[in-house]
């Protein structure tokens, strides 16, 4: 992440609503008046303003700056160009609801598969909430205009110098079939670094149609050079049976899906090395290979475990609980990922380390 910025507005699941997902992005060469990228949009305008009283310098572009630009939590989602979206679930969309007859700025374009789009224009359909939003780009009455993206192994430009692969992936079953959730690559161009960052998924052990493994099949030839942060969900703790997932992951299946990932990684560098080109069948196939031969596979990688869902029933961050079972899981695999927790408040930028605090008070 050391050509991005990123600050969590909200990492959480639910059911706490002060803390839902939400991310502001930038590319590192940019100020954060130049524009933001709004990574889905759970939590907002609110949960920014307890983040910001907590921490006032949080969007201070040099320490040493005697005379930092003003912000407000207004002035920061004036600044937003753009909401990147991997599905319409009220926890990744609340705030662009709530706030959208509110936000200043330009206009916004709000990316999005063509099925999150469509869920969207239900909410924005005069009836739950004002129509606010449009497909017409030169309608000046309306702020919020959709734009879809198509899962075509292509990158679209979406704000300067940074572009986006869609990919589609699983988050369980609901009465029209299966639901599909998106995962993104994100990338800066003038670089060509990249980080992915998936929405709400299930694991492939489980799923009717797994999809998680195309992910992890076009992110390993590019691992650890060109991406070498993923954020992904771990919504649960360990012992929630597998027919209660409802479409997300456990610490379980998080070290399954990073073991897969690690034997495509050895498999697409062994591929390099022989010059082959030669493509593995599409089934996952976490024990194709001995378990020393994925030691250090994934060295240079960051995880960052995200939507953790709050039970009010531990002291600490509930994050935090689960980021030390995944370890605790993985540390066996000798993989050679780090692990980390996405926490309210953070600040990810140089160097690829999160500073900041967790949950606000």
């Amino acid at each position: 992440m050391a050509v991005f910025d990123m600050i969590v507005v909200g990492s959480g699941g639910g059911p706490d609503e002060t803390n839902l997902s939400g991310y502001l992005l930038k590319p590192r060469e940019a100020a954060w008046n130049d524009g933001i990228i709004a990574l889905e949009a759970g939590s907002g305008l609110g949960a920014l303003r307890h983040i910001m009283r907590r921490d006032p310098n949080i969007f201070r572009e040099h320490p040493m700056d005697a005379n930092p630009a003003p912000f407000t939590p207004l002035t920061v989602y004036s600044n937003v160009k753009c909401f990147l979206l991997t599905h319409a679930h009220l926890d990744h969309i609340n705030s662009l609801i709530i706030t959208a007859g509110s936000l200043g700025g330009a206009r916004k374009r709000i990316y999005g598969s063509t099925q999150t789009l469509r869920d969207l224009e239900t909410i924005f359909s005069g009836r739950v909430w004002p129509k606010l939003a449009t497909y017409d780009e030169n309608n000046p009455f309306v702020r919020l205009v959709y734009h879809a993206l198509h899962a075509d192994d292509r990158y679209k430009v979406i704000f300067p110098n940074i572009s986006v692969r869609f990919m589609t992936v699983s988050h369980g079953m609901n009465d029209s079939g299966q639901y599909d959730s998106a995962c993104f690559f994100i990338r800066h161009d003038p670089t060509n670094q990249e980080f992915i960052f998936f929405g709400d998924v299930e694991p492939d052990s489980i799923s009717v149609k797994p999809k998680n493994i195309d992910v992890w099949r076009a992110a390993a030839p590019k691992i650890p050079h060109e991406i070498s942060t993923i954020f992904i969900e771990c919504s649960y703790q360990i012992g929630r049976p597998e027919r209660e997932l409802w479409g997300h992951l456990s610490p379980v299946h998080l070290v399954q899906e990073l073991v897969t990932l690690a034997t495509e990684v050895v498999i697409a560098r062994n591929a390099y090395r022989s010059r082959t080109g030669s493509r593995p069948r599409k089934k996952p196939r976490t024990n194709s290979m001995p378990p020393e031969a994925l030691y250090g596979a994934l060295e240079g990688v960051k995880v960052y475990i995200m939507h953790c869902k709050e039970q009010f029933s531990t002291e600490r961050p509930i994050s935090h609980v689960i980021g030390d079972q995944c370890r605790e899981l993985l540390a066996p695999h000798q993989l050679g990922v780090q692990l980390l927790t996405a926490d309210q408040g953070m600040k990810i930028g140089e160097s690829n380390r999160p500073i900041g605090f967790g949950e606000y008070t």
